[in-house]
């Protein structure tokens, strides 16, 4: 099946009882066992398996054409479980731009159990270089958050594969309509279904998603159900219907993305833009290799210090600003204070999620955010 029928029938069960069309919220937490003292439903408790559980991995890991997913109640539950798997001592290649609520979870929750090496890793031959004899997993995060830098999947797979390693990627920029990190050759995907699958800022959720069901990952599936990070069932259900509408939705943020960008990219206060599919963007012709669209998150550099950066954000009107990305309403954050003293973003740069407001709309409302700054 194609990928919109997939997001709308591979997470729907029909109700064997009622016929109800689109499944309902199994809310207990415990299961009644058979004559025998077995499970003839097939649960036992909730934290170990939940019918709207079971229906949203298995939505996701049809989306990315895996074998398997787990879901989790969070996106950085979902890459901590994958730290987790790993044995202790490990050695981890990240990028140095990481998404800094997972790279704070390596530098502190893992630290003294793993060793990390963060690396540029639109640089191939540094990725090389930070290999260890203990090295066991390349962690790359392609569009990156929030410098939106591309990651050469099939280049790190062929580095990996060299020398045994297995390379996960968090593809929640791209989601699986716009990036087929496993076609491409990874072990593993990570996506936050918070942001674009389940689309509306209003369930909480992470996933994981292998390519085979190996060792490593039968030790993920058991760590999840041990740590118990897992969502609710209301939260399985929201997410499960976002993902209905899901590709239909990506293909207008991207759309309006790229009005956007290419707007930005000409207005005299604007320093520089980033985003995939401009011609400008350093990694373009990387993305159109492995990319099928240049999704709904871009970020700018705005001519000036933190302080011209915050007037702009301040003065938005159709805007919101936010943390977070991927829901229908437009987002702008100034990063840098949201990421702490410790970050590496510009303090002049503006990350931005598309919504899917007219794109005419939020241009105006560019505008007049950045002639207030110039004026001022």
């Amino acid at each position: 099946m194609k990928i919109e029928t997939i997001a709308v029938h591979a997470g729907n069960k029909i109700d064997n009882i009622n016929k109800a069309v689109i499944q309902p919220i199994t809310l207990s937490t415990t299961f009644e066992r058979g004559p025998e003292g077995n499970y003839p439903g097939g649960f036992i408790y909730t934290r170990s398996g939940n019918p709207n559980r079971n229906s949203l991995e298995q939505v996701l890991y049809q989306l990315e054409g895996g074998a398997d997913a787990c879901a989790f109640s969070s996106g950085n539950a979902a890459g901590s479980c994958v730290f987790q798997a790993l044995e202790a001592g490990s050695h981890i290649i990240a990028p140095d731009d990481m998404y800094h609520g997972l790279r704070n979870q390596i530098n502190n929750v893992y630290k003294g159990i793993h060793e990390v090496t963060y690396v540029d890793m639109t640089d191939l031959k540094s990725v090389k270089t930070a290999i260890q004899h203990n090295t066991k997993i390349i962690w790359i995060e392609t569009p990156s958050n929030p410098l939106l830098k591309v990651t050469d999947i099939i280049s790190i797979v062929s580095i990996a594969k060299e020398n045994q390693l297995k390379v996960a990627c968090d593809n929640t920029f791209a989601t699986p309509l716009f990036q087929r990190p496993l076609e491409l050759g990874c072990d593993l995907v990570m996506l936050s279904t918070t942001k674009y699958l389940g689309g509306h800022s209003d369930v909480l959720g992470g996933a994981l998603i292998t390519k085979v069901k190996d060792e490593f990952w039968n030790r993920i599936r058991s760590f999840q159900e041990l740590s118990g990070a897992v969502p609710s069932p209301f939260d399985c259900y929201l997410t499960v219907r976002g993902i209905k509408t899901f590709p239909y939705r990506m293909r207008a943020h991207a759309e309006n993305a790229l009005k956007l960008a290419r707007f930005l990219e000409s207005h005299p206060m604007v320093q520089q833009v980033f985003y995939p599919g401009l011609d400008s963007h350093p990694q373009h012709k990387i993305a159109g290799t492995q990319m099928y669209g240049w999704g709904g998150m871009l970020s700018f550099l705005v001519r000036g210090t933190s302080k011209e950066a915050l007037q702009v954000v301040d003065r938005v009107k159709v805007f919101t600003q936010a943390t977070s990305l991927g829901g229908v309403e437009s987002l702008m954050e100034h990063r840098a204070s949201v990421e702490g003293p410790l970050t590496k973003t510009p303090q002049n740069l503006l990350r931005v999620s598309v919504g899917l407001e007219n794109a005419d709309d939020l241009i105006e409302d560019l505008k007049q955010a950045l002639r207030i700054t110039v004026q001022e």
